[in-house]
């Protein structure tokens, strides 16, 4: 079997395409593949799909493929123009490569399967390419996948922000908590991303009105967004981030107090975790701080404080909100500051927190997508612009699949 046939089976061309030529670069170290038609070949008009057209003119073009062995592998061709009755003169798009693309589809498709796994940068070196026309490959292909998205069951949503690098560069994610799918993901944390994802939700079938909840934090932008821009969703601030903001009262009460009791340095994730999260030694030390006398240091009182209002979430709907008022009536007779401005902030926001008894959604799994955000984020060093941050995060976290290889 000639080299031209091996690799005319190899490439599985359709009709007239056929490999004319196979060149071995010795000091490039590349194949060449040469593709061309017969003469007289007829093709089919790219707009009307009328046949027969003829040839008008053509126009030498190359395509980065796949390595033959380790070594790169170049395809070129005549892409012809055909001269349509109804249309005119049009250029063909030729069967092995995406219109405009500067690689074969199942180039493209290697690279898309690689990027689920590796850094970008990992593939431009594997490949011998760089990293910004990768780059152009993925984001291609994830907003096209992306797009044919369907949003119209989607009613319970999460919002968080994340950072997408040092400082107070974010992005707010959006993720249905029914899937775990991310949704949408845009930049910043104010009110108008909350606009940006109704308006992103309207252009995938999806109706604003039907989005019976909502899971958020009790950032001020977001509860703005929230109201303006979905009136008709329940929201529920999330119970994580309740009780996160209680633990820093409660470390700002243990540091406080540690600068006059060498009893409690050192002590910071006793009193943050669990008990039941809670190391043997970690044990031991709690017990050692108790014993000594322990309840009278405002630490353990706040402590307390804190452990009653995780009870909070373990009562039924029928008494929570008279619980939470008495733990809010000993939070705030407390005589302790942070514990006092914490429960003033449970005041303000009584209603959503008392949500979650009707609604029990939480950000539980968008905590878990911010996790593996960051991680996508460590392995890569981080990203050229914030497009590209956002297409990672939709190829591998919004259940989407792109182009496969075959």
């Amino acid at each position: 079997m000639k080299d031209t046939e091996l690799f005319q089976k190899a490439l599985d061309l359709p009709s007239p395409w056929l490999v004319s030529s196979s060149v071995f670069d010795i000091e490039e170290k590349t194949l060449r593949l040469k593709l061309d038609f017969p003469p007289g070949s007829i093709f089919c008009c790219p707009e009307c799909g009328a046949q027969g057209c003829q040839v008008y003119d053509t126009k030498e073009m190359t395509w980065r493929h796949m390595n033959f062995w380790q070594h790169p592998t170049q395809i070129s061709a005549r892409r012809p123009r055909v001269q349509c009755e109804k249309c005119g003169v049009k250029v063909i798009d030729v069967p092995w490569a995406r219109s405009g693309s500067a690689f074969t589809l199942l180039f493209e498709a290697y690279v898309i399967k690689l990027a689920e796994d590796m850094p970008i940068n990992a593939i431009a070196d594997l490949v011998g390419e760089t990293d910004t026309r990768l780059w152009r490959i993925v984001r291609h292909y994830v907003k096209d996948e992306h797009d044919k998205l369907d949003f119209s069951e989607v009613s319970r949503v999460g919002f968080d922000e994340t950072s997408r690098k040092r400082g107070h560069d974010y992005v707010t994610v959006s993720v249905d908590l029914d899937t775990g799918n991310v949704l949408f993901v845009t930049e910043g944390k104010d009110a108008d991303t909350i606009k940006r994802f109704r308006d992103e939700l309207e252009r995938h079938g999806g109706d604003p009105s039907n989005i019976t909840d909502i899971s958020i934090d009790m950032s001020p932008a977001f509860i703005r967004g929230a109201i303006d821009h979905l009136p008709d969703a329940d929201v529920t601030f999330d119970k994580f981030h309740v009780v996160k903001l209680l633990n820093k009262a409660v470390d700002d009460v243990r540091r406080a107090e540690s600068k006059t009791n060498e009893l409690l340095k050192g002590s910071r994730y006793i009193w943050l975790k669990n008990q039941q999260n809670l190391t043997k030694n970690q044990s031991k030390e709690l017990e050692k701080i108790l014993g000594l006398k322990g309840m009278n240091l405002k630490t353990v009182r706040a402590y307390n404080i804190k452990l009653a209002f995780q009870e909070f979430y373990r009562q039924s709907l029928d008494v929570a909100e008279e619980y939470l008022k008495k733990w809010y009536y000993w939070a705030t007779h407390s005589r302790i500051e942070p514990i006092k401005d914490f429960a003033k902030t449970v005041k303000t926001h009584w209603d959503g927190i008392l949500a979650w008894f009707s609604s029990k959604v939480t950000n539980g799994v968008l905590e878990g997508v911010n996790s593996l955000i960051q991680e996508i984020k460590s392995r890569a060093r981080g990203f050229r612009n914030v497009q590209n941050f956002i297409a990672i995060i939709y190829l591998k976290l919004a259940g989407i699949s792109p182009l496969q290889p075959t």
